[in-house]
């Protein structure tokens, strides 16, 4: 193989990399907001971020627990416009009372897969698998 056909086969690897990711996470414009009151919903998390002057929500998700009546988990995820609109929300809300909380706003970072081995615990005496 040339070079050029390795250049070649690099581009398009990075080329289907770069389609595969989802389209916000890659320009840093999904916020993970942190320390939610639980009385907070999808549409009052997404009010309090587009109060924001030139800021525009996309999408805000509280998420919920699905074992436990749909409650809050307390952290949800705000996607706006871009990343210049991100670092400005992240500015004005970052350490800003929401009912009553001091929230945590960042960039979100991608979610990474887990395997069963991940997830299996520790514990028990003498346990062998």
């Amino acid at each position: 193989m040339s070079e050029d056909d390795m250049t070649d086969a690099a581009a398009d690897v990075t080329e289907e990399v770069k389609s595969a990711a989802p389209a916000g996470d890659a320009e840093g414009n999904k916020l993970y907001v942190g320390n939610l009151p639980f009385s907070i919903d999808n549409a009052k998390l997404g009010e309090a971020f587009s109060g924001i002057d030139g800021v525009e929500v996309v999408e805000a998700v509280v998420i919920t627990d699905k074992f436990n009546e749909g409650r809050s988990k307390g952290f949800g995820f705000v996607t706006v416009g871009d990343a210049a609109q991100a670092e400005k929300a992240i500015t004005a809300m970052n350490g800003q009372d929401l009912d009553g909380r001091k929230i945590v706003v960042n960039v979100a970072r991608p979610k990474v897969e887990r395997t069963d081995s991940d997830r299996r615990g520790g514990g028990g005496f003498n346990r062998s698998y």
